[in-house]
């Protein structure tokens, strides 16, 4: 009877203790969670860079703050510019990106002004690279054809008296020829606009990019909303 017993009973210790040994696991390792600091601080420091790469290479927001384009833009208005389009500036670098397409004739644009390149300014291209412009009083001719300009606008008191044949523009007034690689520009409120007609032309590689949408309008003499101008996209 020991000897069945001992027999019996030793297997089923050394089952036991098997059992035990397969079924008991480590202990899982702690994870360590970043600090709630440091998520906020990474998500703010990704959206920064972002919006200094769409900002730099995509689109940048600019403010109209004089009447130089009116009425096609106001003061107050607040307009996105698309800098992909013509190939946008590498930062720290005098090179550019390739360009869907070069600037056309009608298309409005920002640039460096030629003669602070620290100020932005907006006009209207009349002018393409080769394209000859002449300024005969309210009528702009290029190439021998007058241009057909519904959007300016023009101050009826500002108008020249019939057969007055005197021009003071520094260029236009004889047939220009526009150079290569630049633009020549003007405001669309013709009569209160200082463009191309007195300081030159535009070089390409000084255009920021093309006007495309009108985002916000305010008109601080009244105090309020366009709200009519807002979304309005810019041919």
């Amino acid at each position: 009877m020991d000897e069945r017993k001992a027999g019996v009973d030793a297997p089923s210790v050394d089952v036991g203790m098997a059992t035990r040994d397969t079924v008991a696991a480590p202990p899982a390792p702690r994870v360590r969670r970043k600090s709630l600091v440091r998520e906020y601080g990474e998500a703010i420091a990704i959206a920064v860079l972002l919006a200094l790469v769409i900002r730099t290479l995509v689109v940048q927001a600019f403010t109209i703050p004089s009447g130089s384009m009116m009425d096609t833009l106001l003061v107050g208005d607040y307009i996105l510019v698309n800098k992909f389009l013509y190939g946008p500036e590498l930062p720290l670098t005098d090179q550019r990106m390739p360009g869907l397409r070069d600037p056309r004739r009608g298309d409005i644009i920002v640039f460096r002004y030629p003669q602070d390149e620290k100020r932005d300014f907006i006009k209207r291209i009349i002018g393409t690279p080769g394209d000859t412009v002449v300024v005969r009083g309210p009528q702009v001719f290029v190439n021998g054809t007058a241009l057909r300009e519904p959007y300016i606008k023009r101050a009826e008191s500002a108008l020249p008296p019939s057969g007055q044949t005197y021009c003071g523009y520094a260029y236009g007034c004889e047939p220009t020829v526009v150079p290569p690689n630049s633009y020549f520009v003007m405001g669309d409120n013709r009569d209160n606009s200082q463009d191309s007609r007195y300081w030159g032309f535009v070089k390409r590689d000084k255009i920021k990019g093309k006007a495309f949408l009108i985002y916000w309008s305010w008109d601080s003499d009244r105090h309020w909303l366009r709200w009519w101008r807002l979304a309005n996209y810019i041919p």
